[in-house]
């Protein structure tokens, strides 16, 4: 007999936002508005109106629009979120219909149809529909076998998806487009992108929204890679002492583009600050600005600050790119009317092609101290991915430096475990008193205390100090926290044992051995682990179709584990695996990402195995 399901929603991450008590009352309500002559799984915006609030909405085209019960529940968090959790229907209402209309920008498609040309235009797989015209509809058609999208995500991040493990045959069934589908939601989590309100299906569909916004994302983090200290070390010479590069080592990538165009404007003697990639560069004159101080050799007419109208001013400074070289992605309307994607897409073009930065190595010396060595650097990626990827309202860029006010660990603990958090006692940003951030991490740090975390001698303080061991220690320590309870909520309601390490290498160890295979590990830290067999193993036995045995080598040396290793983590995530690990976790055997990844597959195998015989 099966045992106790309850209500269930296709995308995890809406599953845990509510409980079953919650999700019980939401769909009584949501059938009710349905009504009894409803044949559908949807009801529309103006029988929500009639239903919940009376309100009236004037178009017609709202009134029709259909709601299906996870778009009800994905805008009732959201109208929470925004209200502090206590709402009205009316307010309700308003939410659910912004959040359900969405429009598109073609200036945008235009310029994303034409990058997306430009790099993957000659993709052996793509090639019979490219170049995609931006006037039709193609890119959202093309979309919906998903190898376009995996292809994306490796022209922004290459390496993060292994192209072994895309379906590319010339005719994909509905099963091989969802594998893809759910590929690159799972990898564009893993280089970044925020994807809660994306599922497979809407890929499926092409939904144009989604589809843009996604691809959005994914361009935007191709062109700001080079925009961090890392990559480009010169971009010290922004800022003073040592501190003040700590802050600009906090700082997002826009944030830092947006400095460095400052620093170069006051060379040319621009008066004004650039504060965004909108409104404050519609008249074109930081442009013709910025491209003088960088590029003087190629300016023809010396003055675009005398021409009167706008459009024809954007259309001298898209000429100077032109000639430095720089991919145009926008037209001149466009800088007109302050599309602020698209021209932050530009300046990142001319940021790649030519920064104007010095190329000496002054002062690049105390960098060194403050970059840490691989194992951190790995650390701190794979939880702030993981952070970004709950739905938090805050997106964490450094997580030594967003999280020392204790705000995001708060709303990431409240992810984890709901209910725990006292609100009423929280800090919310900006915080300016020091002491109210303290306040804030001695909350975080009593509640690690009462979730058993080890936090020896461990004070808010320190968290507000920026300490990088204890924030790592403590970030892993939530994280196997919450993926230890996603495990222990998919138990029957009467399972009160806690999971623990050993039930996951257990359970790894014997799916194997049931499977017919003789791979096993003693431990998470098992150095066999490195020739990827068991995990490819582990794989096959949840679902004996995902992996391509001819793909796989026998692991005997360091390239043959990185190739198995780098199909391991795409066949993962291409079984719906979320996972924030690098190939170099799993050759080098790190214990605590061995865990997560055993245990990711555990969570997906169960949460399967459990819709199978509700």
């Amino acid at each position: 007999m099966a045992g106790f399901v309850g209500i269930l929603v296709s995308d995890p991450w809406l599953q845990n936002q509510f409980t079953q008590v919650e999700l019980r009352s939401l769909k009584s309500k949501f059938m009710a508005m349905r009504g009894p002559g409803s044949n559908g799984s949807a009801i529309k915006v103006r029988d929500l109106a009639a239903e919940m609030s009376r309100l009236k909405i004037a178009s017609d085209d709202l009134a029709d629009i259909h709601v299906d019960f996870e778009a009800f529940l994905r805008a009732y968090l959201k109208m929470q979120k925004n209200s502090g959790g206590r709402s009205s229907s009316s307010d309700f209402l308003k939410e659910a219909t912004t959040t359900l209309l969405h429009t598109i920008s073609e200036s945008e498609k235009a310029s994303y149809v034409a990058h997306i040309n430009n790099y993957l235009g000659g993709d052996e797989f793509l090639k019979k529909d490219m170049p995609i015209k931006s006037v039709t509809d193609d890119l959202f058609e093309i979309s919906k076998e998903g190898v376009l999208l995996c292809k994306l995500i490796n022209v922004a991040v290459p390496g993060t998806i292994d192209e072994r493990a895309i379906n590319t045959k010339p005719m994909l069934n509905p099963w091989e487009k969802n594998e893809n589908h759910t590929l690159c939601l799972n990898s564009a989590k893993a280089i970044g992108c925020t994807v809660v309100n994306i599922g497979t299906q809407d890929l499926a569909e092409g939904r144009p929204h989604l589809v843009l916004g996604l691809i959005s994302q994914i361009i935007k983090i191709q062109l700001l890679a080079d925009v961090n200290l890392k990559k480009t070390p010169q971009l010290v010479e922004l800022v003073g002492d040592s501190s003040d590069v700590e802050e600009l080592m906090s700082l997002p990538p826009e944030k830092i583009l947006l400095r460095w165009m400052n620093f170069q404007l006051m060379k040319g003697g621009f008066k004004r600050t650039i504060t965004n990639f909108s409104s404050d560069v519609k008249d074109s004159e930081a442009y013709a600005c910025l491209l003088k101080v960088l590029a003087p050799e190629y300016i023809i007419n010396h003055s675009g600050k005398n021409v009167k109208d706008l459009l024809e001013r954007a259309q001298l400074v898209l000429e100077h790119a032109d000639r430095m070289g720089c991919k145009r992605y926008l037209t001149p309307k466009d800088i007109v009317d302050g599309l602020p994607n698209l021209n932050l897409a530009f300046v990142a073009h001319i940021f790649q092609k030519r920064n104007g930065l010095s190329s000496q190595k002054k002062q690049f010396s105390f960098l060194d101290a403050t970059q840490d060595d691989t194992q951190v650097s790995r650390e701190e990626r794979a939880f702030r991915l993981w952070m970004n990827s709950l739905g938090i309202s805050t997106y964490i860029n450094n997580v030594f430096e967003d999280l020392r006010d204790g705000w995001v660990l708060l709303e990431t603990i409240d992810k984890s475990s709901p209910g725990i958090v006292s609100w009423k006692f929280a800090n919310k940003p900006p915080i300016r008193m020091p002491f109210r951030k303290v306040e804030n991490c001695n909350q975080v740090v009593k509640i690690g205390k009462q979730l058993k975390f080890s936090l020896v001698n461990v004070a808010g303080n320190d968290i507000v100090q920026g300490n990088k061991k204890l924030i790592l220690a403590f970030l892993w320590q939530l994280m196997r926290y919450n993926i230890l309870q996603l495990l222990k909520n998919l138990k029957s309601n009467s399972y009160e044992k806690e999971i623990t390490d050993a039930d996951i290498l257990n359970w790894a160890n014997n799916k194997v051995k049931d499977s017919g295979r003789q791979s096993h590990m003693e431990s998470f830290k098992d150095r066999s682990l490195s020739s990827g067999i068991f995990f490819l193993e582990l794989l096959s036995a949840v679902d004996a179709r995902v992996v391509n045995w001819s793909l796989v080598t026998k692991g005997e040396n360091e390239e043959e584990q990185k190739m198995n290793a780098s199909y391991i983590i795409s066949v993962a995530r291409k079984l719906g695996c979320s996972i924030f690990l690098l190939p170099e976790d799993i050759l080098e055997v790190n214990q605590k990402m061995m865990l997560t990844l055993a245990a990711s597959i555990m969570y997906w195998h169960s949460k399967n195995h459990r819709l199978v015989n509700a």
